[in-house]
């Protein structure tokens, strides 16, 4: 039997999520989608997941973006279901942007490794993902354009908030791949690191944030994404309803004695 398209793993708080089609530079296929989009609702629904890692299979791509054939021929009526993923997708469209968290929100961190290709669908992933590691050789890019179709996965919308208006509109506009250095420069990911160290640093990373408050880790994430989208005025009382019952709760209680008696906090979630 062919491994699956994703893989998803769970350990000591962290969900890995690897796109798995190495062959094919980890390109969007409609099982992958559809296994995307359970996963992400994994990752919210169970309690002993802290963190998400989104990652690639391989190393020559984090994921070059949809399955031309596949994916786009399929939503194109080239070419019709045949397997549970596709006949899936074709009964709820709206997987697709599930798997993109393009209209689903995860409310846990989630952290992107990135070796290599990072383009289209790659480059939108990483959009919705809070922090970023890539690696040195890494290469992104919106090309879409370049093939006559539009970045539904919410590129439009996210990348001009994320990094300058004027890099934001050559990405999208221009189709042309950007390395490492040029997109770190620009802001959009986090951290750019030798390709043997991407993993290890992502992992690094999400267990700093295990080790946290979970519920001031989730309220945190709340209040940024929701301020995002309002006015300063109406995002300061949104911090103010998600954080103060934050401050009431247990774990804030065991942080400070913690910290009082200079030993390691145990967080509960409540």
């Amino acid at each position: 039997m062919p491994e699956p398209a994703l893989l998803y793993e769970k350990k000591d708080g962290i969900a890995t999520l690897t796109m798995n089609r190495p062959e094919a530079r980890n390109a969007l296929n409609p099982e992958m989608m559809v296994r995307l989009a359970d996963a992400w609702q994994d990752v919210n629904d169970d309690p002993s997941i802290r963190v998400a890692i989104l990652t690639g299979a391989g190393e020559q791509a984090f994921c070059a973006g949809a399955d031309l054939e596949q994916l786009i021929g399929m939503a194109q009526g080239r070419r019709q279901p045949e397997t549970e993923f596709e006949k899936r997708l074709v009964a709820d469209p709206m997987l697709n942007f599930k798997a993109l968290l393009r209209n689903y929100q995860v409310d846990k961190p989630i952290l992107s490794a990135i070796k290599g290709y990072c383009v289209a669908g790659g480059t939108e992933l990483i959009q919705v993902t809070d922090i970023r590691i890539a690696s040195d050789d890494a290469q992104f890019g919106l090309a879409e354009v370049k093939r006559g179709l539009f970045p539904v996965g919410g590129s439009t919308v996210r990348l001009p908030r994320q990094i300058p208006f004027t890099m934001a509109m050559y990405i999208l506009l221009t189709g042309e791949r950007l390395s490492a250095e040029e997109v770190l420069r620009a802001g959009l990911v986090t951290k750019v690191v030798p390709k043997s160290e991407v993993l290890s640093e992502a992992r690094r990373i999400a267990a700093i944030i295990c080790e946290n408050g979970p519920l001031a880790v989730r309220a945190i994430k709340q209040s940024v994404l929701a301020g995002l989208g309002l006015p300063i005025d109406a995002a300061l009382d949104k911090e103010l309803e998600l954080g103060i019952p934050v401050q009431m709760t247990e774990d804030a209680k065991e942080g400070s004695r913690a910290f009082k008696e200079k030993r390691k906090p145990v967080y509960r979630g409540r």
